[in-house]
């Protein structure tokens, strides 16, 4: 083993004889440091115990380091056989073969340090994947899943770092981790895997940094700590990965990426248990996250992101449960505004105020303030993008949305929310192919997700395939957990009568908890004005959040040209 005397760089090959960072010559070292397994550079070779890696040579871009693997020397075997027979003397031959050797190992050590010198590539992309629980216990994923998620947003306030989003990441969550075929799919340079254990008040975590193209190990390390040292472990995993990713930071850049919004361990782990919940998108979740959360900031009154994680779980229980809406979000906007008031740097409240100014206060200025506020706080917010992409194409700014849109994908490639959001641009656009090609695509990623199939009832109902319309909706109800009414609306189609089955369903509204501003559409393609309006102005005064679609949807084009429609797209506070 030899060590660099300028740089400490330390190397296993004995046969190298200058150091590869700095050219300045080796020397022995018998007692080289343990510790964690070293920093690297994308596209270096395997790690070896403590030992630091070789560097990749330059790519013009991260697809084209595919074919770049580092600097071989070729020999040419012909030109070293007719040396050799050059080489008769006996006594001279025991000298000049070791001395060829070492000449070359010299020529090609020259090569490489010219080329690592000049060469150096550096991650600009990664993917954290889902930390694997192998406690045991599948009570504990919310652990596992929250860290995750914790880290994967330290490493997004990175400068010049795309951190894959937790939505894209999480689609392989419990399946085979192939590097390369996930940093295709994913577009990145490097992945970021874990192991968790937690075993009574121990908590041992095992991470690895692999280059995504060669599948070397770049880095690794260990952690165990007790569970009440929680929060100091994520601050100190953040800033171990972002120094091995040569991050230089500042020290108001070097904060961020450390920051953490309390110092209880139990009131971090109620939180990571709040946002396990929230993130599935259903009322009976939202419902137990805003538990959680509530245990979170009655430990910590000071816990600005649990009371941002409060206000969301809120905003999605009114989303999800629509009856509740007018008790639930005024308790999500006074809970946003008190994260604000704890730590006016976060992004996600401001996110929540714009949603509730759009689609509770039908104030558009408002939506498009905050929103932008949002952004501003956080380049690398994909919700906050998206977002904004939907009150663009609620105005009819179809461009403006496809740019903001494709931000949020860019960020979060795989979001279902977003992917289906623009299948629903597409939509608006009277682009009803497109919008059904992404909608299925959507589906085949998410059989379940709801969402995809209310797209497509309304593209085949457009289509007038009415048959696939009808069971698109009723796989709308079964992926929501309402069986019954799936049957209803199947059975309400039985004699193939499409609109017996539009009048049927408008009577049965109800038991089905249709939104008024789709009873309005029915009504609008029956021809029945008045009764579309009547549901209109319901939809408006019950604070349906569907009616900022009325500008841009096709099934209000029935009732455009009424003198009525003008008043409102007024009422609901569309700007003139």
């Amino acid at each position: 083993m030899k060590r660099c005397p300028e740089c400490n760089r330390v190397e296993s090959d004995d046969a190298l004889v200058f150091c590869r960072t700095d050219g300045v010559a080796l020397i022995s070292d018998s007692g080289a440091f343990a510790g964690d397994r070293g920093t690297a550079t994308f596209g270096s070779g395997p790690v070896s115990g403590e030992l630091e890696t070789s560097l990749l040579p330059h790519a013009s871009t991260p697809r084209a380091i595919n074919s770049s693997t580092g600097p071989t020397t070729i020999l040419d075997t012909t030109q070293t056989q007719n040396t050799t027979r050059e080489l008769t003397r006996p006594k001279r031959r025991g000298f000049v073969l070791p001395a060829l050797a070492i000449l070359l190992v010299i020529v090609a050590a020259a090569g490489y340090f010219h080329l690592s010198r000049n060469h150096k590539t550096t991650i600009e992309s990664i993917a954290v994947m889902p930390f694997v629980n192998e406690s045991g216990n599948a009570d504990l994923d919310y652990l596992s899943d929250g860290m995750t998620e914790t880290l994967i947003n330290s490493l997004s306030q990175i400068p010049n770092l795309s951190v894959k989003a937790r939505s894209s990441v999480f689609r392989y969550k419990g399946k085979e981790i192939d590097p390369k075929k996930i940093a295709a799919e994913l577009d990145v340079q490097a992945m970021l895997t874990g192991r968790v254990v937690q075993r009574g008040d121990q908590l041992t975590l095992n991470l690895e940094l692999i280059d995504a193209q060669t599948e070397n190990v770049l880095w690794g390390n260990r952690y165990e700590r007790k569970s009440s040292e929680l929060v100091a472990l994520q601050s100190e995993i953040a800033r171990d990965v972002s120094n091995k990713l040569k991050a230089k930071l500042s020290g108001a850049e070097a904060a961020k990426v450390e920051k953490n919004y309390t110092a209880n361990a139990e009131a971090y782990q109620l939180f990571l248990k709040g946002r396990f919940y929230a993130i599935k998108r259903t009322a009976k979740d939202a419902k137990q996250a805003i538990e959680y959360y509530q245990q979170a900031v009655a430990i910590d009154r000071n816990y600005a992101l649990a009371y941002a994680g409060l206000a969301e779980a809120n905003w999605f229980l009114a989303l999800y449960s629509y009856p509740q809406v007018n008790e639930v979000v005024p308790k999500a906007r006074e809970l946003a505004l008190k994260a604000l008031e704890l730590d006016s740097s976060l992004a996600e409240p401001h996110s929540i105020l714009g949603v509730i100014c759009f689609n509770y206060d039908h104030d558009f200025a408002c939506m498009e303030r905050e929103t932008k506020l949002a952004i501003e706080l956080n380049p690398n917010y994909a919700e906050g993008h998206r977002r904004y992409g939907l009150l663009l194409y609620d105005l009819g700014r179809f461009e403006e949305s496809r740019i903001a849109l494709r931000r949020a994908l860019e960020i979060d490639s795989l979001s279902p929310v977003t992917n289906q959001n623009y299948a629903q641009l597409l939509f608006f656009e009277r682009k009803y192919d497109e919008s059904e090609k992404l909608s299925k695509t959507n589906i085949e990623l998410d059989p379940n997700y709801w969402y995809a199939h209310w797209q497509l009832f309304y593209v085949y109902r457009m289509k007038r395939d009415y048959a696939s319309a009808v069971e698109e909706l009723a796989k709308v109800q079964y992926a929501r957990g309402e069986p019954d009414a799936a049957k209803l609306i199947r059975g309400s189609f039985a004699g193939g009568d499409w609109q017996g089955f539009l009048r049927k369903i408008t009577e049965q509204r109800a038991r089905l908890k249709l939104y008024p501003y789709f009873v309005a559409t029915f009504f609008a393609e029956l021809g029945e004005k008045d009764k579309a309006f009547a549901a209109l102005n319901e939809a408006i005064e019950t604070k349906d959040q569907h009616t900022a679609w009325m500008k841009v949807d096709p099934y209000m084009d029935p009732l455009r040209d009424d003198p009525r429609f003008q008043e409102v797209l007024k009422k609901a506070g569309f700007p003139e």
